[in-house]
């Protein structure tokens, strides 16, 4: 517990709240935390949705996948993000989606209904929570426009371009770390790998983009 409580503090879900009100609050909550190897599901699609989780190490994917398999990753989350919090909000009867563990990771469960409900312990700390989820839902919405402006892109090569564009910016810089390894990259992006690769090779050799692995950089004279 006392680890967990050193992490909390830093999380969307938790800012504003001392160590002490997080211990009290997480019994509140019905909270608990369960590790998870790589590539293990951690929610899977059309499950029910009655927690919601924060990432405390490690990484997660939020995927579609089709009939045949066929994946998309809809988001990569980190250390502090929330996910399925607009699910467990909605009450829907099935997630649409599943989650998994992009490596070694540890997940702390809420139950959403012990956090909208008045607390039994007169707990003054619900309001900055429920303040809190509301902008990272905000924040998140703003996120998925983003994806949604590269994927209404209709080429491959206007979706790399879009999204390194946009890491660009995030990174402040022209050089830049992605998240993804390639076969991630065109899930998150649906375009297909082979076609993928091949346009980053065009984008390289017209000294556009060069790149090394998950490292990228990114020259002034890009066009689409």
């Amino acid at each position: 517990m006392k680890n967990i409580l050193s992490i909390l503090p830093e999380t969307q879900l938790f800012t504003g709240l001392t160590e002490s009100e997080i211990d009290k609050i997480l019994s509140c909550l019905r909270s608990k935390m369960i590790h998870f190897s790589a590539g293990d599901y951690i929610l899977r699609e059309n499950s029910l949705p009655s927690d919601f989780g924060i990432v405390l190490t490690g990484s997660i994917h939020i995927i579609k996948e089709d009939y045949w398999g066929n994946r998309d990753i809809v988001s990569r989350l980190s250390v502090g993000d929330i996910f399925c919090e607009a699910f467990a909000l909605a009450e829907i009867s099935g997630l649409p989606v599943s989650v998994a563990a992009d490596d070694e990771c540890d997940i702390l469960f809420i139950d959403y209904k012990k956090l909208s409900t008045n607390c039994a312990n007169a707990c003054n700390c619900h309001a900055v929570l429920l303040k809190n989820l509301m902008n990272a839902l905000a924040i998140k919405n703003i996120q998925l426009t983003a994806k949604i402006q590269h994927l209404s892109k209709r080429t491959t090569r206007e979706k790399l371009l879009s999204y390194l564009s946009e890491q660009a910016a995030k990174a402040g810089s022209n050089e830049f770390d992605i998240p993804f390894n390639r076969q991630e990259m065109a899930d998150y992006l649906s375009v297909d790998r082979s076609a993928m690769s091949a346009e980053l090779g065009k984008l390289r050799d017209e000294e556009i983009v060069t790149f090394n692995k998950n490292h990228f950089c990114l020259s002034g004279n890009a066009a689409y």
